[in-house]
């Protein structure tokens, strides 16, 4: 295969997306997606940066660009991995592209055709929850994400209220869905281990597939001690970015699933071996995307690939912006992904329409309890 080089990185502000297109000098073009979607503006300016080193650069030494650019400072983060996993996501694509073959074929070869999804589930009240778990389940979805918790969860009276409000959404769905769908409890980190546990013994019964995220996730040994007395399987990574932190977890038996997202634990490299060190732990993949359809690709490209992978997270791509955005979507049937065969990702970006789609930046909306404390969010 001729040589190429780097010649260009340009990134989109789309909805609250930092997307990324690297070009060739032979007309090759990769896409990626940064997985910081709280500050897009703030990675773009770093993809922006790092773009002065990779320009005239060889897009196949994924490897060796993606540990310059994280080791050659002093300053590891979230923007910096976020940046980093677009770009590595991307040079992956350009790679699969110039040998005509899809990425998973380049990470090991298929294990599967095709994906399992989780959807997620939305519903103020009860029954709105319910119905709207019922429609997921008529699509074809066997697996759904819900928060236990009500909007207002924040302004509760006291933790009874809070906890009996949980056991009733999740009794209900377990009531209308039981023996057909699987359960994904998501407490979003807005417990601390003393609740998340208490609730946890009340919510066995129910038989969830995974309690997620049952606190913050900065202490892998109070993890552990969480998952050992919660009774249910526990999955959380979602925030991590470097493989050292999914290594802790595991070592502290913190976790049944690791949640990597490849949009921000360096792309597809990082998330791979986060993916080796679960199965070294019996522990399986279920990886993290709340994002575009870029990202919902670059996942696939690692379910198809790794033989420890249990669920992938999905949000749809059916309404706009994210219909509008690439060419020729994945396909879903019956809650699966189907695995594409097409080179690189298996999407391309629709320039016609990204060149007209807009910003939605976040705003802030760390809940706030009725004393005017914050809450986790």
């Amino acid at each position: 295969m001729k040589k190429t080089k780097i010649e260009k990185l340009e990134t989109f502000l789309v909805d609250r997306w930092c997307l990324l297109k690297v070009s060739c000098e032979d007309g090759t073009v990769g896409i990626g997606e940064a997985g910081v979607h709280a500050w897009p503006a703030a990675t773009a300016a770093v993809i922006d940066s790092m773009a002065r080193y990779l320009i005239g650069q060889d897009p196949s030494k994924i490897e060796h660009h993606t540990q310059l650019l994280h080791r050659n400072w002093h300053f590891m983060s979230s923007l910096v991995d976020g940046a980093l996993s677009a770009i590595n996501i991307a040079l992956w694509d350009i790679q699969g592209k110039r040998l005509g073959v899809p990425v998973y074929e380049l990470m090991g070869g298929m294990t599967r055709h095709k994906v399992r999804c989780y959807i997620h589930v939305r519903g103020d009240t009860v029954d709105a929850l319910v119905a709207d778990a019922l429609k997921k389940k008529d699509e074809g979805f066997t697996a759904i994400r819900f928060s236990p918790f009500a909007p207002d969860f924040h302004l509760r009276k006291s933790f009874e209220e809070w906890v009996t409000e949980a056991e009733r959404r999740v009794g209900a769905l377990h009531e209308v869905l039981r023996g057909e769908v699987d359960l994904c409890i998501e407490l979003h980190r807005q417990m601390n281990p003393a609740e998340s546990i208490a609730l946890a013994q009340r919510l066995q019964r129910f038989h969830p597939y995974f309690y997620e995220d049952p606190m913050l996730p900065d202490s892998p040994a109070m993890m552990g001690d969480v998952r050992a007395r919660c009774g249910i399987p526990i999955a959380t990574g979602e925030r991590f970015s470097t493989i050292y932190q999914f290594q802790a977890l595991l070592a502290a038996n913190g976790c049944d699933y690791i949640r990597p997202d490849v949009c921000l634990t360096l792309g597809l490299s990082g998330a791979k071996k986060a993916a080796a060190l679960a199965e070294a732990h019996h522990v399986k993949v279920i990886p993290h995307n709340p994002l575009s359809p870029v990202s919902t690709a670059a996942c696939v490209q690692l379910d198809a690939c790794i033989p420890n992978f249990a669920l992938q997270e999905y949000t749809g791509e059916s309404e706009s912006p994210k219909r509008e955005l690439v060419v020729q979507p994945l396909t879903l049937k019956n809650g699966h992904l189907i695995v594409p065969e097409s080179p690189g990702i298996g999407i391309d970006f629709n320039d016609a329409e990204l060149a007209k789609l807009k910003a939605n930046p976040m705003v802030p909306a760390v809940p706030i309890a009725a004393d005017g404390s914050v809450q986790d969010f």
